[in-house]
């Protein structure tokens, strides 16, 4: 049996681990990093990534399906299109590939060791990993637990045959006819929405009384109309309760106590993720927990010395930048460097249609936690730029407080608003006041200007509002 010692072992090459272990190698440390899969982790491989190629390739579908004689109003006639799924699959795998191939690169120039394998833990300093070539153990000064997360499975609806979780959906050679979506989150939603672009008929399950629940009405409220728009059929407080005996429909009980069937060719379960801490022989460290997650503290360190936990397996938000973002801090720590970490500035995205941005506190949280509160709200129908992109359903919100007009949270829903949430991040992340923000020069024409103008909206002198 091989054995090898290292400073740091990292296990999980996602999007925390490996920019953890790339961080640390930087900074000359000895590292390893342990991955049973694909370099990436969920978020590159069966996630963000290839679901945006996926939300990608629907809504140019949906442009040119809208523009089928001449139907829409920019006067572009074009002949009904078809869609190839297998070939739109094959282009999401490449750019999959190629990103793999990076993080690969990015280790290798760090002089990372990467170790393919499956890494089970025999006390809290060494692991042992089952390669293709047999078992290897390594020894490390410092581990980090960056292992991820997985699809919540329901027992009533397990994954096979008709029933699929985001990976498959992902992974498709056909666009399903009738698509039946269990959860009414931002992974089902984003889906949905893009497979009924593509053609599909999609129903929404959703057992709270309405979907997007961790957004506040006013934010959710353009995705909702655009639902209808694409004929999804949604229903609020219906319970799945599983496969119909010949497994083409979707047994449901409606929100009134009746039983209901949904047609289905495919029924996606999209119910949330867990932390993937089972097979890691985490009992062998006795590791504190907090539900199904490990337990931390500001600074990633677990309740035994040496021991980090980065990214999903800690628990929400289960973001890939969150994770990134304590990879890099965990690097510096075992580096020497004194470090913190705020997840207060983390923004958060939903990519329907429009998208969701929200970052720092709601305005209901910030009258929580700072008392009177000013809002400002600009509609991006009185943005020129929005307006030229037909995208004029949205707005920018500003939260801040009312004596000295800290920013406290933004939030935005409209078309394309995903690229603003590095300036909203970076407002709050710079301790900004509505005055920093109004007083910064936006370009024009752009839909960032929204951001200054609900700033100006908050003062109370908005100029084109």
């Amino acid at each position: 049996m091989k054995e090898i010692s290292c400073k740091l072992l990292v296990i999980g090459a996602g999007p925390g681990g490996y920019v953890c272990a790339i961080r640390a190698g930087q900074f000359g440390i000895d590292t390893v990093i342990v991955e049973f899969g694909k370099p990436g982790g969920t978020c590159l491989n069966v996630g963000c990534i290839p679901s945006k190629a996926l939300i990608h390739a629907a809504e140019e579908f949906e442009k040119i399906a809208h523009m089928a004689g001449g139907k829409g109003p920019l006067g572009i006639a074009v002949a009904p299109p078809t869609l190839d799924l297998t070939k739109t699959v094959a282009w999401k795998d490449g750019i999959v590939s190629r990103l793999n191939s990076g993080v690969a690169g990015l280790l290798k120039k760090a002089k990372v060791k990467t170790v393919q394998g499956w890494a089970t833990f025999r006390d809290g300093k060494t692991v042992e990993v089952e390669t293709e070539t047999g078992s290897q153990v390594i020894r490390a000064e410092a581990v980090v637990i960056a292992s991820g997360s997985v699809p919540a499975e329901l027992p009533f609806l397990p994954f096979g045959g008709p029933v699929i979780s985001s990976t498959e959906a992902l992974a498709l050679s056909e666009v399903p006819d009738k698509l039946a979506v269990v959860g009414g989150g931002y992974i089902g939603l984003e889906l949905g929405m893009a497979f009924a672009k593509m053609g599909a008929k999609v129903a929404v399950v959703e057992a709270l009384p309405r979907v997007l629940a961790q957004y506040d009405a006013e934010l959710t409220r353009p995705v909702l109309k655009r639902l209808g728009e694409l004929g999804i059929e949604v229903m609020l407080g219906a319970k799945a309760k599983g496969l119909s005996t010949k497994g083409d429909a979707l047994l449901v009980e409606t929100a009134d106590g009746k039983n209901a069937k949904v047609a289905a060719d495919k029924v996606l379960v999209t119910v949330g993720r867990k932390p993937l801490t089972e097979g890691w022989g985490l009992e062998q460290i006795d590791l504190d927990m907090v539900g199904r997650f490990i337990r931390i503290d500001d600074q990633c360190r677990t309740s035994m010395r040496g021991i980090y936990a980065i990214g999903d397996v800690t628990g929400e938000p289960m973001l890939a930048h969150r994770a990134m973002a304590q990879g890099e801090m965990v690097a510096e720590i075992v580096a020497g460097h004194k470090r913190g970490w705020d997840k207060r500035a983390i923004p958060a995205i939903c990519f329907t249609d429009p998208e969701l941005v929200t970052a720092g506190l709601s305005p209901d949280e910030a009258k929580a936690l700072a008392g009177e509160i000013k809002i400002g709200h600009f509609p991006f129908a009185a943005n020129g730029r929005a307006m030229t992109k037909q995208g004029e359903d949205g707005f920018v919100r500003i939260v801040a407080r009312a004596d000295n007009h800290l920013v406290l949270g933004i939030q935005a829903v409209g078309q394309g608003v995903s690229e603003l949430a590095a300036a909203f991040g970076l407002a709050l992340e710079m301790g900004a006041r509505l005055e920093d923000i109004a007083g910064t020069i936006h370009a024009h024409p752009t839909q960032g200007e929204g951001f200054q103008e609900a700033a100006l909206k908050a003062l109370g002198h908005a100029l084109h509002v």
